[in-house]
Formats: structure tokens, C-alpha cells, sequence
């Protein structure tokens, strides 16, 4: 099955429903969203900006029922996240993380980083593809203050949900049109990964080279 099949499917689905539930149905898949990732928001906000045009949502309805379901989601990733705790990743970082060239010192600079800028890393992650559900989970780990971490959660799930819906209503029947939009921007935040990917690795290679050399 193609992605533009999958993506026909999923479409047919959360419009179902969407339809037949109402805000509840776009809660629903909202969470469900947040939870499997194959679930793109981008089909889903469009859909419902989308139906606000025949009067059956208003625009307030689909955001604030679309956040109240994105934020369930990041309940339960920020939970799994202070299951799998700092110490608990701290110990399998000293026992592996060699093997991704990831020290200890890299792990204790990650958590410092999310110290100073957590409350902002939490906020752009959620319009972030692909980063938008997994950033819970440091949140969780991290054990950061659940009332920061909600209102910076609705803040940045909010104005993402309003950008996708405010599309979908202008763009009419069109809104598909907006899933090519968010792949472009997907592709770039996945190039810009790989980068520093690559980066971190090639920083790792020449520190093990110098200090084989002393």
C-alpha cells in the first residue's frame, strides 16, 4: 500500500469518525494522533478547519477539542517518560551508549540543556512533525513541573492546531492541498536532523582519534 493510499484511508476514517462523534470523535483521533504517529495531524485538522465551512464546528470547537486531545496524548508519553527515569537512562548510557558514541558527560549536558531551555523546547516541539509526540517523554524523564509543562503543551499544540484548521477552512475542498505543504516542512526538519546527526558523529570520530593519538 502507497502513502497517498494510506493517507486515503486514514482520511475516510477520521472524517467517519469525526462525523458520526463530534468534538469527542476529534478528540479522539486527536490522542490517537499524538499516540501513533502514522496518524498525521495534518490530515486531521485540515479535514475538520475543513467542515466548519457547512456550520457543523465552529473553529473554537475543533482547536480547544483538538488540543484537549493532543494533551491526553502528551499525558501518557510524559508518563512513560517518569517510568523510564533519568537514573534508569543514566545507567544505560554508562553501560552502552559507547556504542552510539554518546558519553555520560553528553547525557549530563542534554539534561542541563532541558533545564535552561525545556520550558521552550516543549513549546516549538509540538510543531515540530515527528518531534511533536516523542518530546513528552524527556519532559517526563526529566520530571518536570507538570503546570509548565501543560501550559506550554496547550500553547504550542493550540497554535499548530490553529494554523492546520485555519488552512483546511480556507482552502476548502482543496485542504488536501495541505498535506504537500507539511511534507516539505517534514522534509526539511528530517534533513536538519540528519545533519547534526552526522555533525555529532563526525565531533565524536576526531575527539576518539585525538586522544588515541596522546
Amino acid at each position: 500500500m502507497g502513502l497517498a493510499q494510506l493517507l486515503d484511508l486514514i482520511k475516510t476514517w477520521a472524517e467517519g469518525v469525526i462525523n458520526q462523534m463530534g468534538y469527542f470523535g476529534l478528540s479522539l483521533v486527536m490522542f490517537l494522533e499524538n499516540v501513533f504517529p502514522p496518524i498525521p495531524s495534518e490530515v486531521v485538522l485540515p479535514l475538520a478547519g475543513n467542515l466548519t465551512n457547512s456550520g457543523d464546528f465552529s473553529m473554537f470547537g475543533v482547536v480547544f477539542w483538538g488540543m484537549i486531545g493532543s494533551l491526553l496524548g502528551a499525558y501518557l508519553f510524559y508518563g512513560l517518560g517518569v517510568l523510564f527515569n533519568e537514573d534508569k537512562l543514566r545507567r544505560f548510557v554508562e553501560k552502552y551508549g559507547k556504542w552510539a558514541m554518546i558519553t555520560v558527560e553528553d547525557f549530563d549536558k542534554a539534561i542541563e540543556f532541558f533545564d535552561k531551555y525545556g520550558p521552550f523546547t516543549i513549546f516549538f516541539g509540538r510543531m515540530v512533525p515527528i518531534v511533536r509526540s516523542l518530546i513528552s517523554i524527556p519532559a517526563g524523564m526529566h520530571r518536570m513541573k507538570l503546570l509548565p509543562f501543560t501550559l506550554y503543551t496547550i500553547v504550542g499544540t493550540s497554535l499548530w492546531n490553529i494554523i492546520l484548521a485555519v488552512a483546511g477552512k480556507v482552502l476548502g475542498p482543496q485542504w488536501p492541498k495541505v498535506i504537500e505543504w507539511i511534507d516539505v516542512y517534514q522534509n526539511i526538519v528530517i534533513v536538519l536532523i540528519l545533519i547534526l546527526v552526522v555533525w555529532f558523529a563526525l565531533t565524536r570520530v576526531k575527539r576518539i582519534i585525538q586522544q588515541n593519538k596522546k
